[in-house]
């Protein structure tokens, strides 16, 4: 089975000390169209005064004006700015600049102001998935083929590079998000659907990840050829998502959760209303209107300033809030990007109605789920007791998958990452002392790649009438034992 090449988020710790790179160097993709060398100290001061020269000049209209007419206006002044500054060079014998030095001058200035500086051509790249950031010369590239190479500098300093995240974080109208000594953490959606995790301060260099979704509209056959499951786990998955059961989708970070999610998405109705909950929107569910013409997006806003009484923030809108809203707008599905916290209670509460929810979690395999899930309940406060919330897990969920993530180092230096679907389980309550009972559906035997049938619990045969090869699975479960 062949590895999959993108199909998850990345994230990483921050390291003490940087990775060591490997021998093989990614080949960067053009920077400018022409290949000039380009001074970032001067693009960093040029960023600088436009910034400046922009607030001047919209003034109250920056809330009103487009984001395009703003854009235009910010092009004009750094036009003005570059020929201000080809002027002072004449004037001081260093010489005019060459149309292709000032186009090039003029493209990172823009991406400075208005996108990602010198990380802009790195999420542009179509081959690149995920990046790593452990300081400014420390990069690192996750391809879609799932290789691991060093990257180019992405700054000239560490403090250069906390600055423009600084920037970076102050620039949205709509969903600003604070970063100081004070708030050292930075969750950030960026345009084009990518996320941005950051942290400084609280680490020895600025640590950064940017995780790329290439595959935005993909189903489970797409999974399927890409080797992530097998076409006989993927017939259950479906059927369990359209016989509405409820599925969580857990992982290592990286392991490709999100992509999974969006495949079972696929296979909701497209007359059924979706609501999803997201710390920043990484589904995209309402951006794919041709598959989903009925959804509402919630995403979560961080507060400022000190905690009140209830531990809140001023401006604060939570995963939990959203989820508790959202019983008001007649959903079908919810989908949780990510259990993380007390938001699983609300999830629970989706789950027990029989909505057929779908949400993710980190763990190392699909059982360490449901403690994983039972811990982010208790996390709620005192009344929620253990046993509460593993009864209220076993009788809400029905099913967990858990994607396996693997890198493997390669001859060359690099490495590579390989993803696929390790386990699918059922849950249903018990009377034992766990308080739960699981069933291992499909499953990997030792080294293989490709979770096998096993054993497929009575309740669960009324999914032929929605597409499961049931025969098929009998069939191959016996031949296994």
């Amino acid at each position: 089975m062949s590895p999959s090449p993108a199909t998850g988020r990345l994230a990483v710790a921050p390291a003490t000390h940087a990775p060591t790179p490997p021998a093989v160097s990614y080949s960067e993709p053009e920077r400018d169209a022409h290949g000039a060398d380009i001074d970032w100290g001067l693009v960093a001061s040029l960023r600088g005064q436009a910034s400046d020269r922009l607030s001047a000049a919209l003034g109250d209209d920056r809330g009103h004006l487009p984001a395009a007419a703003q854009r235009e206006r910010g092009r004009a002044i750094i036009l003005d700015l570059l020929s201000s500054e080809n002027e002072e060079r004449v004037s001081s014998g260093l010489g005019t600049w060459g149309t292709t030095e000032q186009r090039a001058l003029a493209k990172a200035v823009d991406d400075a102001l208005f996108g990602l500086g010198r990380l802009q051509p790195l999420v542009d790249d179509t081959r690149v998935e995920n990046i790593l950031i452990f300081g400014h010369d420390s990069v690192f590239l996750e391809l879609t083929d799932g290789r691991l190479l060093p990257g180019p500098p992405v700054a000239d300093s560490d403090q250069e590079l906390i600055d423009f995240l600084v920037f970076l974080a102050s620039r949205s109208e709509v969903n600003a998000r604070p970063f100081s000594e004070a708030q050292p953490r930075l969750h950030l959606r960026l345009d084009g659907g990518a996320r941005l995790a950051a942290a400084a301060w609280v680490t020895p260099r600025p640590s950064v990840v940017i995780r790329r979704h290439r595959l935005r509209k993909v189903t489970l056959s797409d999974l399927v050829a890409r080797g992530t499951l097998s076409e006989l786990a993927a017939s259950f998955l479906a059927a369990a998502v359209k016989s509405r059961r409820s599925i969580v989708v857990s992982g290592a970070q990286g392991a490709g959760k999100t992509t999974l999610v969006r495949a079972l998405c696929a296979e909701i109705p497209r007359h059924e209303v979706i609501g999803t909950f997201e710390t920043e929107y990484e589904l995209h569910l309402h951006e794919l209107t041709e598959q989903h013409p009925y959804v509402f997006p919630w995403e979560a806003r961080p507060g400022s300033g000190e905690r009140a009484a209830d531990g809140s923030q001023a401006g604060e809108f939570t995963l939990s809030q959203a989820l508790f809203d959202s019983f008001r707008f007649d959903l079908s599905r919810q989908i949780v990007g990510e259990v993380r916290g007390p938001e699983v209670l609300a999830m629970l509460k989706a789950m027990e109605s029989g909505s057929g929810s779908i949400s993710t979690t980190h763990a190392k395999n699909a059982e360490a789920a449901i403690g994983k899930l039972v811990t982010c309940a208790m996390e709620a406060g005192p009344h929620i007791t253990h046993d509460y919330a593993v009864r209220a897990i076993a009788a809400s969920i029905d099913i967990i998958v858990h994607v396996h993530l693997e890198t493997a180092p390669l001859a060359d230096g690099t490495a590579q990452r390989s993803r696929w679907v390790a386990e699918i389980l059922t849950l249903t309550p018990g009377e034992r002392e766990k308080g739960y009972a699981v069933q291992s559906v499909f499953a990997t035997s030792p080294g293989g790649r490709e979770a096998e049938p096993r054993v497929l619990p009575d309740e669960y045969r009324d999914l032929a009438g929605w597409g499961f090869a049931l025969e098929e699975f009998f069939g191959q479960s016996e031949a296994a034992s």
